[in-house]
């Protein structure tokens, strides 16, 4: 798969996530589609769920659920790169949004797409994290902020 082709899949996918449609997000993952993020981040820990995702169910289930649950309005997100080698997709952008307990939050992300066939089989996930704990907690010790 050369870059441009893997490059528009990526971007294709952010489309799939934005629908918020259960078919049209899993359509762009593998079954065994793995999404790794920062072990006890700020939005694991406020909605009491793991860090990370294993498998294409899972990872529709957080981005039509579990996500629209703490990033409650205004969401935007912000796109400043797609980048391109071969079968490997980085994308940087910022993520601005007013969340459950009414603070706002504002946050640079890096995304790591690893593709399989024209599917997204793996993503691997970089912010802020400090940042983030403080933008969803405040001076509060971190905990579950959204019910389950």
């Amino acid at each position: 798969m050369d870059s441009q082709q893997s490059k528009l899949i990526v971007v294709a996918a952010w489309k799939a996530f934005a629908s918020r449609d259960p078919g049209q997000i899993a359509a762009v993952f593998t079954p065994d589609a793995r999404w790794i993020a920062p072990k006890d981040n700020a939005t694991a820990v406020a909605l009491g769920y793991a860090s990370g995702m294993e498998g294409r169910d899972a990872i529709v289930h957080f981005l039509t659920q579990e996500f629209r649950r703490l990033f409650v309005q205004d969401v935007s997100i912000d796109f400043r790169g797609f980048y391109a080698d071969g079968s490997t997709v980085v994308v940087e952008e910022r993520t601005r949004a007013t969340l459950a307990n009414g603070r706002a939050y504002d946050n640079d992300y890096c995304f790591v797409f690893e593709l399989e066939d024209g599917k997204v089989k793996q993503v691997r996930e970089y912010m802020d994290t400090l940042g983030g704990q403080r933008m969803v907690f405040g001076d509060a010790a971190p905990g579950r902020i959204v019910a389950a």
